[in-house]
């Protein structure tokens, strides 16, 4: 079997799915992260897709190694890495396929039969009263936590913040068996994380993520030895040299690898055994709620420290709730998942509504 196209499909103008064809007819589907479309399209077509195109799909490690080192001066990080673990997604894909067997089961087989997941906020600005008003409905929607966005991204110490505010009325609405995880993304200077810090123990806040700026090891290392709270990072870490560094400089307590960002599941399961290696637990960092959740998902069934209620997306995402993009969506029922038992990711696209979203431009709507 032989490579014969790889085929980026921009969705709507901002999401991404990359799809590997074979000359058996065998393809296999991947996402990458959106977070800047019209660089990671182009990486996917015309700095990857040649180095994959003709290559065995099952040589997923060599065509990995390939991936990453062959452009090398692209640099270890960002968009080069979320292009190549849309290519890298689908390759599990297609593996899956030709082996009749769910990934999960090529990944070490099921370590827990349906992950638990907590519900995550993307929204900002919302009032502490909004904010308590929605936990409690997830609460009731069979969520055991909730993740807030309550600061000014990389606002060093000056913007908008309520975050204590908010988690001080969460709290008293949805009692003490619920669970409440706070990103502020790397908003504070030290000194401030510290105090948010200590005025979030006080609510018995589950985690502290990305208090301050990615690249402040020394900060965070010395946040974490001065408070209980675990400290979260590692969305903006996209390779097992960067989690190292996060690991043994950082001293981060919880690791968020992103499986689309991170160049695919091949590099996620590397991350994940080296944070089993330094007994760091992993509650990923997941935005995309269809194949990306569903590539996590898989991941998360086989994967031993991956312990904690995962992120999942819970605001309205036009590929599953406006047009979704597969034929039979995989969704959370009482805060949890459970993947499917097909072969491959599991799931197809429908390709009518992919052929429809891959026309519209940016903003626009079918």
């Amino acid at each position: 079997m032989r490579v014969t196209q790889v085929e980026s499909i921009v969705l709507l103008g901002r999401y991404q799915l990359v799809r590997v064809h074979t000359d058996e007819g065998v393809t296999g589907v991947g996402e990458v992260s959106p977070m800047n479309v019209a660089v990671t399209h182009t990486l996917v077509e015309k700095a990857l897709a040649p180095l994959v195109v003709g290559q065995d799909p099952a040589d997923i490690e060599r065509i990995w190694h390939r991936m990453f080192h062959t452009p090398y001066k692209l640099g270890p990080m960002g968009a080069h890495l979320e292009a190549i673990a849309g290519i890298d997604i689908a390759l599990w894909d297609i593996a899956g396929k030709v082996a009749n067997k769910p990934v999960y089961d090529l990944l070490g087989g099921v370590f827990r039969e349906a992950p638990e997941v907590y519900a995550s906020s993307m929204q900002r600005g919302m009032t502490p009263k909004v904010e308590a008003e929605r936990a409690v409905s997830f609460q009731e929607q069979g969520y055991r936590a909730y993740k807030i966005h309550s600061a000014t991204p990389w606002m060093y110490d000056d913007g908008f913040d309520q975050t204590l505010d908010t988690v001080r009325e969460m709290r008293a609405a949805v009692g003490d068996d619920f669970d409440i995880l706070v990103d502020v993304n790397n908003s504070y200077y030290p000194h401030t994380a510290i105090k948010i810090a200590r005025g979030l123990e006080e609510y018995n806040t589950w985690h502290f993520e990305e208090p301050l700026a990615a690249h402040d090891h020394d900060g965070y290392a010395s946040l974490a030895a001065a408070v209980d709270i675990p400290i979260a990072a590692g969305e903006q870490e996209y390779t097992r040299w960067q989690f190292r560094d996060l690991i043994l400089n950082a001293n981060i307590d919880i690791l968020q690898p992103d499986v689309i960002k991170c160049g695919g599941i091949t590099e996620f399961k590397k991350i994940a055994a080296l944070a089993q290696t330094f007994n760091k637990p992993i509650t990923v960092h997941n935005t995309q709620p269809t194949v990306g959740t569903l590539a996590h998902l898989h991941l998360w069934i086989s994967t031993p420290n991956c312990v904690y209620p995962q992120e999942y997306n819970i605001e309205p995402h036009p590929l599953r709730d406006e047009w979704p993009i597969w034929q039979e969506p995989v969704l959370v029922e009482n805060g949890r998942m459970r993947a499917p038992d097909k072969p491959g990711l599991g799931v197809e696209l429908d390709e009518d509504v992919v052929r429809k979203l891959s026309q519209i431009e940016d903003g626009g709507r079918p």
